[in-house]
């Protein structure tokens, strides 16, 4: 049953802590993905896994997870953050960040481990589980997205009728006349090779997002969604998924729950998250009643929205026991 309770969660992240090792893991003729582990070497693997897609993993993703117990794993998802090339959209679909997932774990000579995710990185999360629900230990999923057209609809419009002003400043991006397809308008500039084109689209994509994922205002979120390679990476790759990988009814994540249901799973969503909303979030837990459900009653979207990061720092310290 969901719970409104934050309880006795630590409230804190943990410290700053550096990666011991860090690569380039070549996956094709055109993607390199970095990767990082931190924490400890012998401990249990927990691998991190960034939204989007597009967005790029930082070092305070490090810290939902103690140190002195798992062994971290962070990785950049083809065309985000560190991985290259920036943005690049070919040859980049769900299918390929499944298979990217696996030849990490091979690499990183690891059996089993706990998968993190949040966001899109919830979606991608339950993809990989599903494929391989015999290397996963444990789920922490936050801030459902499951890539369906209402979802996507609901971002791209619904999100208006909370965030009028964000919404108002995204669809001035293009002109009156290609508003009625705002998802065909900016891929076209986003996919355009000029960076006079393609990058003040990505910027009013990406702050939009960032504008809409908190509860209260954040100008340091809006700022980081702003910054030039986050904004590329994330509104490319975004409008790239949103047009040619949308989840449908046949092969939609909540038909393949059976897949992992005995696996051991918390979901952590923010009441009032505007980004991702809750019914999907909802559905997944009325689907897999065997999930342990939490709803934040006074979250937004952000993993760094203070019960949201308690709840998730207290699902990684309650799978202490696996592995």
């Amino acid at each position: 049953m969901p719970t409104s309770d934050t309880g006795t969660a630590r409230a804190d992240l943990f410290p700053e802590i550096a990666p011991f090792a860090t690569g380039m893991l070549a996956l094709d003729a055109r993607h390199t993905m970095y990767w990082e582990e931190s924490g400890r070497a012998d401990g249990t693997p927990i691998l991190f896994v960034h939204g989007g897609p597009g967005a790029g993993a930082t070092p305070t993703h490090r810290r939902f997870f103690d140190p002195g117990h798992y062994r971290i794993v962070v990785f950049d998802q083809r065309g985000s953050g560190r991985s290259a090339p920036l943005a690049a959209i070919e040859d980049n679909s769900t299918q390929d960040l499944v298979e990217d997932m696996e030849r990490l774990r091979r690499h990183r000579g690891i059996d089993r481990w706990i998968v993190f995710g949040g966001s899109w990185g919830s979606t991608l999360a339950l993809a990989y589980a599903t494929a391989h629900p015999d290397r996963v230990l444990g789920l922490v999923l936050r801030g459902i997205f499951l890539c369906r057209r209402s979802e996507i609809d609901w971002f791209l419009y619904g999100i208006r009728t909370v965030f009028p002003e964000p919404w108002r400043a995204f669809a001035a991006g293009v002109p009156a006349g290609e508003r009625g397809d705002l998802l065909g308008a900016y891929y076209r500039r986003l996919t355009d090779p000029d960076p006079a084109v393609h990058m003040p689209a990505a910027r009013a994509w990406s702050i939009y997002e960032g504008a809409c994922s908190t509860l209260l205002p954040s100008p340091e979120t809006v700022a980081a969604f702003g910054e030039d390679r986050k904004a590329l990476g994330l509104a490319r790759i975004e409008a790239h998924f949103f047009t040619h990988h949308v989840y449908t009814a046949e092969n939609d994540l909540i038909r393949q729950v059976d897949r992992i249901r005995k696996v051991p799973t918390v979901i952590v969503q923010g009441r009032y998250d505007m980004v991702c909303p809750i019914v999907t979030a909802d559905e997944l837990a009325r689907a897999w009643p065997e999930a342990r459900y939490v709803v934040v009653p006074d979250a937004g979207h952000s993993a760094m929205e203070p019960g949201i990061r308690a709840q998730l720092v207290a699902a990684t310290q309650s799978f202490r026991a696996l592995g």
